[in-house]
């Protein structure tokens, strides 16, 4: 058996348990160590890795430890490029996850960070692992619609007002918006399924429904961010943030570096949660109705009618284990497989980088009176074959 890996976690608490499920001994893999600036989360991460593992407030104690062979970065997304950037110094393998930071020029700084340093930095994109989105690249792949030139993606969140306005999701000094936070995945997948990368943008949107809400948690409080059905209405919602200043609404149009166009909508005070995608190509067109394995379909409509809500031929997504779809285990079993040079990503840290740029851009033209926004280029360094993964468009 190779050598053991030994994994920490820079953010133990909330989206950090994705680590715990890199830890697997009969594999050679350990998670011995986790870092965070909540006390009880670093308590429930004791409880349940066991007493034995390494726990601490200083993320820095963790990037110290020689032993230790890669971490897990899932800490707030305004601490992305800091601990990213420690991490690969550190000579440690990195998962980072999503956003990749919340400025261009964050992620560009991580981008010549892994360069330089020829570290492995892998990003958290999980939905590039969903088996609803890997079913429609692949019958873009075979060719079922010809060459995709449109796509949509229109995102219903009906835990908005839960997960993104009632802590620092929704302040855009600590976010810059939710067309980072919320929208970074579904920007990945429409540049991964379109084959190319924003170069213009122009955006409509704006807080128009939770800066209503005056019921707000003290400024010394944690903001409660968990979900529940009863919070509804959205203004019955209690409890938000202190500053609310991000958009609930968000519409974005998209030209791309392939002469191709896509957009993407969001609400975040919808009844319902609801991810879907169209994509057109000069030959059909494909649509995904749900997102849950087991609960969706992707459908695939190539001949010309007026109407037929089936299409012309159905693909039910099959039931896998695992949480978000099993994307998780799937994406972390492929991680620790990059780590032992034993596979390529399916992630990008180059596509993570323009889900940004798309998104910042996206929110600068919301915040000028939607006036375009053209999306600079990366730095010629960071794409070096070290950092420039096959999970890119091209």
């Amino acid at each position: 058996m190779s050598k053991e890996l030994q994994i920490g976690v820079i953010g133990a608490g909330g989206r950090g348990g994705i680590a715990q499920l890199a830890h697997s001994p009969d594999d050679g893999v350990r998670l011995t160590a986790g870092a965070d600036t909540d006390l009880s989360a670093l308590e429930k991460f004791r409880q349940k890795m066991g007493s034995d593992v390494y726990t601490t407030s200083d993320y820095r104690e963790i990037l110290a430890k020689p032993e230790i062979d890669a971490v897990f970065i899932t800490t707030p997304d305004f601490l992305h490029e800091e601990h990213a950037i420690a991490a690969l110094e550190a000579g440690k393998a990195v998962y980072l996850e999503k956003p990749m930071a919340i400025t261009i020029e964050g992620c560009d700084r991580i981008l010549e960070a892994a360069a330089r340093l020829k570290g492995k930095l892998y990003l958290g994109h999980n939905m590039r692992h969903f088996p609803m989105v890997l079913k429609m690249k692949e019958l873009i792949s075979k060719g079922a619609i010809g060459k995709p030139m449109v796509g949509w993606c229109r995102h219903f969140v009906c835990y908005g007002g839960d997960a993104y306005f009632k802590d620092w999701h929704a302040e855009r000094a600590k976010s810059t918006g939710l067309l980072l936070q919320k929208a970074a995945h579904d920007i990945d997948i429409l540049h991964w399924l379109m084959g190319g990368y924003t170069t213009r943008v122009t955006a409509m949107g704006a807080l128009t429904l939770y800066d209503r809400i005056t019921d707000r948690h003290d400024p010394a409080e944690r903001g409660d961010a968990s979900w529940h059905n009863e919070n509804w209405p959205p203004l019955s919602q209690v409890g938000l943030n202190p500053v609310i200043d991000v958009e609930d609404v968000s519409m974005m149009l998209m030209r791309l570096d392939n002469g191709t166009h896509a957009s993407y909508q969001q609400c975040h005070y919808a009844p319902d949660g609801w991810r879907n995608y169209t994509i057109i190509g000069e030959a059909g067109r494909i649509e995904n109705f749900g997102d849950l394995p087991g609960e969706s379909v992707v459908r695939l409509w190539d001949k010309k009618v007026l109407y037929k809500a089936e299409g012309d031929a159905e693909f039910p997504i099959p039931e896998v284990e695992g949480t978000h779809g099993g994307a998780d285990p799937s994406i972390v079993a492929e991680f620790i497989a990059y780590v032992r040079g034993e596979a390529k990503p399916t992630t990008s840290p180059i596509g993570a980088r323009f889900s940004v740029a798309a998104g910042v851009k996206a929110t600068e033209s919301i915040r000028d009176n939607s006036n375009p926004k053209d999306v600079p280029p990366a730095p010629a360094e960071a794409r070096a074959p070290a950092v420039l993964h096959v999970g890119a468009p091209a």
